[in-house]
């Protein structure tokens, strides 16, 4: 047996777990600053330039607020735009209440922009994953049309839009309204990107269960796309209960009116008031503020979260 002499043998080094990114870091343990620097100056001075962008983004916001809550007279004294000299009134509110269909408009736009939402969604779903999972003839083509009719304006496809619908006898009913604004090529290529992060394993897994397409899709894909699903969702229902051009194009019915026709319509009629526009801007805005504040958690995760953890 041959003998090996311990004693000079070389001393080993230490290395440091850790990378260099790390092992750089100060001895508070905090990571890079990602506003202008790591001193206490650069920090207040990042916060009060973000305030400052703030305050000039919610501007416009509060006064349109505080003009909604003014009478006529003053709503156009630009002495006092802020405290008026008669006081905060509701007098705009309810003149637009009386004078337009205000509740029919509203529910018009609701019922349009939700069943936009739900046909833009499924279909929308379906093709992404049509597009992530699947494999056929054309494929790459199609998806490549797809993607190129991002790049489309909409307001290319009012004329061919209006003759497709006066050819199927649609003009002046909510399917006129509703189905050309169901089109979202953008939403097809968002879900299939997402539907590409989620692991194969899963869709194997199903598979040796016995489970098809349309059961994978329906099973697996949607539970754990939901918060993609939900983001995509408000985003579309914001666009089309904002949407203006199109409503006001296909239909000259007022009981098919959507918020934002009637309130032109009314401004038209009557003039440029500028508390009863604010009220009328104000009470379209609402039902959007709130839908923002109730599911904005879900646009959050669907940015943070993967296929594996969209719970």
């Amino acid at each position: 047996m041959t003998s090996v002499d311990l004693g000079t043998r070389p001393a080993r080094r230490t290395v440091s777990p850790l990378p260099a990114s790390r092992r750089a870091q100060p001895a508070g343990g905090r990571g890079p600053n990602l506003t202008l620097g790591a001193s206490r100056t650069a920090r207040v001075l990042a916060l009060a330039v973000l305030a400052a962008l703030a305050l000039t983004w919610l501007l416009p916001m509060a006064w349109a607020v505080l003009t909604a809550f003014k009478s006529e007279q003053d709503a156009s004294d630009p002495l006092h735009w802020i405290w008026p000299q008669g006081g905060f009134t509701l007098d705009g509110f309810r003149t637009v209440v009386e004078r337009g269909d205000l509740p029919l408009w509203m529910w018009n736009s609701f019922f349009v922009a939700a069943a936009v939402t739900i046909v833009t969604v499924a279909v929308s779903a379906a093709a992404g994953y049509a597009f992530s999972r699947t494999l056929f003839k054309g494929r790459r083509g199609l998806f490549a049309l797809t993607v190129a009719s991002i790049l489309v304006p909409p307001q290319m496809l009012i004329v061919p839009w209006f003759q497709q619908m006066l050819t199927l006898n649609l003009v002046d009913t909510y399917a006129a309204v509703i189905l050309p604004q169901t089109v979202a090529p953008v939403m097809v290529f968002i879900l299939k990107k997402h539907f590409d992060t989620i692991p194969r394993e899963l869709e194997e897994a199903a598979r040796l269960d016995g489970a098809g397409h349309a059961r994978i899709f329906w099973s697996v894909m949607l539970p754990l796309s939901r918060p993609m699903l939900a983001a995509v969702s408000i985003f579309v229902f914001i666009g089309a209960w904002n949407n203006f051009l199109w409503p006001f194009v296909s239909t000259s019915d007022p009981a098919l009116m959507t918020l934002p026709v009637g309130i032109t319509a009314v401004k038209d009629a009557y003039g440029v008031n500028y508390a009863q526009t604010m009220a009328s801007s104000v009470l379209a805005a609402l039902p959007l503020v709130l839908v923002f504040v109730f599911f904005q958690r879900h646009i959050v995760k669907s940015v943070a979260t993967t296929g594996l953890g969209g719970q």
